[in-house]
């Protein structure tokens, strides 16, 4: 992993990251209140007992391309996993599309009907990505879940992707302690006397919050990566040619 002892620009680093990692996952709804749900909203214990009272709840996915079962890690990321259960219990994702596949990087749905309209959400939850990936959560890596957002990290709603390969740059960065922090690598760099303030504001930072991997499916998931993609609907790009809905999701036994 290549580093620097030197002072990086890092302001002008991370604005152009930001604007890339924008570009990559910003499907998710804009026109929306932007404080995240209160907790209150959203009982995970409440969610977790009424699926079973499992320790890592369970959601099957019948789609037109096969099934795909997630398991999920409430213990990692709890209003997250509480707020994709209840979408799940209130059939948000029955009859949504994956309007967006990227081969080498990740498949995302859960947000479109097959005409293209856009499902109304709940208002958007709190980003957990930092509090996950410090409790022994799963990043970003093959065949896991993970909410997509816009570029504010506490914007999340309904929509979501699967990873199809490693993908490091999304995950979420841990600030070390101090004030200015010492020293902090970002996307193979390291960066030393950064006001903590700075690195606290800053959204490229927070990366993507990961809930839970397929744990049955993956070929499907494979399936659904390889498809050809164009345009479709608002998209100009990376819709695949043969729609692929969700027909049903369920809580697994």
């Amino acid at each position: 992993m290549q580093t620097t002892s030197k002072t990086t620009p890092f302001k002008k680093v991370m604005s152009c990251l930001f604007v890339s990692l924008s570009l990559l996952l910003s499907f998710e709804t804009t026109g929306q209140t932007t404080n995240p749900s209160d907790a209150s909203t959203l009982n995970p214990s409440a969610e977790i007992k009424g699926s079973g009272n499992t320790k890592y709840p369970k959601v099957k996915f019948v789609t037109t391309q096969g099934e795909i079962i997630i398991e999920l890690y409430p213990d990692k990321a709890p209003k997250t996993v509480a707020n994709f259960l209840q979408y799940v219990k209130e059939k948000h994702y029955d009859g949504t599309i994956f309007h967006r596949v990227i081969n080498d990087f990740m498949i995302q749905g859960g947000g479109f009907d097959t005409r293209f309209y856009e499902r109304k959400t709940r208002p958007p939850i709190a980003h957990e990505g930092r509090q996950a990936v410090a409790s022994g959560g799963p990043r970003n890596t093959v065949g896991t879940i993970a909410m997509a957002r816009t570029g504010d990290p506490n914007s999340a709603t309904a929509q979501f992707f699967i990873n199809v390969k490693d993908n490091p740059n999304l995950d979420p960065v841990i600030i070390p302690p101090g004030d200015p922090v010492p020293s902090i690598e970002f996307n193979g760099r390291v960066y030393k006397n950064i006001a903590r303030a700075q690195l606290e504001q800053a959204p490229q930072l927070y990366g993507y919050t990961v809930f839970g991997k397929v744990i049955s499916g993956m070929d499907t998931v494979e399936k659904i990566k390889l498809l050809p993609t164009g345009s479709g609907g608002a998209f100009p790009t990376d819709v695949p040619k043969t729609m692929v809905v969700i027909q049903s999701a369920t809580v697994s036994p």
